[in-house]
């Protein structure tokens, strides 16, 4: 690995000092063991309930066979320690990591390409959902595999709706039928705050990619770009709810929201009658408030353009192996096993997530926990499911997003002025992320 990339490695990786002592250590831990296998160590950011569907599989391929033995281990802060093990020639041979994290761990020199691999084992662009495949893929060259993927959509509470709106066929298609939803639906108290709110677009999965449902992007060519007209229109919907429910309202409202993964998330707790979220979402209404009757139905699509109908953001979970790694065909072992379609429907089932493979059972659509996974699998396939721009500084571009708005709802920003900004220090990101790691 060259200097300049070894030094972005270690840039990109928030560490503490101790860290490379701690990675070494782990490293020789996780390597020990008893039998004749080649231990295969797997990094993955997952704890409880999802670790345990991830260690189902696991298990079940050490049973298969008597040569690789994979070793599986909870790593938080997963993504600085793979990049800084890796940049100390030292990483695990198998890492989960997320998604939108391929390109850049790719433009870093931090990845194995797996096009050889794949293609020797049959796994190709046919075997995906395009959307999931197109995530993988970057520059040319096949860099992540799936494990468990999501997409959003919009989980409606019954009890909250007024009859005309409530089942999937009678709910909005549109936006301008959604405006009529809203206003009617939506709720203050006596004193003039918000008591229930049929939406805030600045809650949920997906809530930083409204460009996409407008047919925008935050990109052009190979330039960012987070100030067009319809980056305006995208935003300027989205600014338009504290203006419909007044700034400080709104704020007031939104902060009294508990945490996601409680009883008081505010779709659970009635505050939101309407929430975009992803498949595994079912989950929480499971686990915090069974009681919910609830349906799911693909977001509105602007009117007059039936063509950005499908919209929704991916979520995905993937492996990669990560450059220099010690036993690269027998990681891809595994990965080849959990692509499997009756091991990826398993996983798939126990995480509460659809599936990213283009072949889907009747059974696992049939016995699915979320009843509306047909929905999100539908979804999936949408030639509107949008992940993430493949660009090195997602984070920053998602971050800068978030930014704006908060000037346009609290600040009394203009959005066109709000973008103009968010747009100049992108530039200067983007400017200073393609010097230091791609070297233009």
């Amino acid at each position: 690995m060259n200097t300049a990339v070894a030094q972005r490695l270690a840039a990109l990786a928030i560490v503490t000092a101790g860290l490379f002592a701690w990675v070494g250590s782990e490293r020789a831990a996780s390597r020990q063991t008893g039998s004749q296998r080649v231990v295969v160590t797997y990094w993955e950011k997952w704890t409880g309930d999802e670790m345990q569907a991830m260690k189902h599989i696991v298990d079940s391929f050490n049973a298969s066979q008597s040569r690789i033995e994979v070793r599986y281990l909870s790593i938080s802060g997963i993504a600085d320690k793979t990049l800084l093990a890796t940049s100390g020639g030292n990483p695990p041979d198998l890492a989960g990591l997320w998604g939108d994290q391929v390109v850049q761990f790719a433009d870093a020199g931090a990845l194995a390409p797996l096009d050889d691999l794949a293609s020797k084992a049959g796994l190709s662009e046919s075997t995906y959902k395009p959307a999931y495949w197109n995530e993988m893929t970057y520059k040319g060259h096949l860099y992540a595999f799936p494990s468990s993927p999501g997409t959003s959509a919009l989980y409606v509470n019954r009890a909250l709706m007024p009859p005309e709106y409530n089942s999937a066929e009678k709910f909005p298609k549109t936006l301008s039928e959604f405006e009529k939803f809203i206003s009617k639906v939506s709720k203050k108290n006596n004193s003039g705050g918000l008591e229930t709110a049929a939406f805030m677009p600045r809650d949920g999965f997906g809530s930083g990619s409204w460009p996409y449902l407008f047919g925008g992007d935050f990109q052009n060519g190979n330039e960012i770009e987070v100030n067009s007209a319809t980056d305006l229109k995208a935003w300027e919907w989205v600014h338009s709810f504290a203006k419909r429910f007044g700034v400080r309202e709104t704020q007031s409202f939104r902060s009294g929201f508990g945490n996601y993964s409680s009883p008081q998330n505010p779709f659970l707790s009635g505050k939101l009658a309407t929430m975009m979220d992803g498949p595994w979402f079912s989950n929480y209404i499971r686990l915090y408030n069974p009681k919910t009757d609830w349906f799911v139905v693909p977001f509105p699509y602007p009117d007059g353009h039936p063509e950005l109908a499908g919209y929704t953001v991916l979520n995905l979970n993937t492996l990669m192996i990560p450059k220099g790694a010690k036993h690269k065909s027998e990681a891809f072992e595994f990965i080849r096993y959990v692509q499997r379609q009756d091991n990826m429907e398993r996983l798939c089932t126990e995480q509460f997530c659809n599936s990213p493979l283009s072949k889907v059972s009747e059974k696992f659509l049939n016995t699915h926990p979320n009843k509306a996974i047909r929905v999100f699998d539908e979804l999936a396939r949408s030639p509107r499911a949008r992940g993430p721009v493949q660009v090195g500084i997602w984070n920053q571009i998602s971050q800068e997003m978030g930014n704006a708005v908060d000037l346009m709802d609290v600040g009394g920003v203009e959005p066109k002025v709000a973008l103009d900004k968010a747009q100049e220090r992108l530039e200067d990101e983007w400017s200073k992320y393609r010097e230091q790691v791609l070297n233009q």
